[in-house]
């Protein structure tokens, strides 16, 4: 079983480790990542790696997983205004491209179909439950929040890495990005706006 570290030397290798192995793993995929370059980037050994995560896949799992919990946590939900939200979602794109390359590579290797993330269940409620409210308010059009949701979230995706159309990058003039954050913003209050019965 894969130890935590008790030291705070412990700690700073692990997360040498976690941010080496997310640009590699970014960069390659799962199957194209390679140990020896992760250990030598994070000035460590392939026995700490090991101990700390067991093994490739679950490394992987850790960092995929750790990347979910950060665009969480930074990006949280506003039910109310999801057009906001999208926007936001698009701005961390663009600071961290390499959470939409994980996430890619997870749907290419792991997951062709169904849920990206099938052993973290309940990942969804916080946002589920949130755009549920808002339709039961009348601010949200009916439908199946998880349906709402997968439409924003590709929306936002729409200059990420995973497009199959333009990868946006942060060195774009501020005005490039500011013209297509108002675009989404409509787009996604035209497509999120309640019913009114006009």
């Amino acid at each position: 079983m894969p130890e935590q570290p008790q030291t705070s030397r412990g700690a700073a290798t692990y997360q040498r480790i976690l941010d080496a192995a997310t640009e590699e793993f970014a960069r390659h995929g799962i199957a194209g990542a390679r140990i020896e370059r992760i250990v030598t980037a994070a000035r460590t050994n392939k026995a700490q790696l090991y101990a700390y995560f067991g093994d490739k896949e679950r490394l992987f799992d850790a960092i995929f997983l750790s990347s979910l919990e950060r665009i969480t946590d930074v990006v949280p939900i506003d039910a109310d205004d999801l057009a906001d939200w999208a926007v936001r979602l698009y701005d961390e794109y663009l600071r961290r491209p390499d959470l939409i390359r994980l996430a890619t590579w997870t749907r290419l290797e792991r997951r062709p179909a169904g849920h990206l993330v099938e052993t973290h269940e309940h990942y969804d409620d916080r946002k589920l439950t949130a755009i549920a409210e808002a339709q039961t308010a009348g601010r949200v059009r009916a439908g199946d929040p998880f349906d709402i949701m997968a439409m924003v979230i590709a929306m936002s995706m729409a200059w990420s890495p995973v497009s199959n159309v333009y990868a946006a990058s942060s060195q774009e003039p501020d005005d490039v990005h500011d013209r297509r954050r108002a675009l989404l913003r409509d787009c996604v209050r035209s497509a999120t706006a309640a019913d009114r019965g006009d």
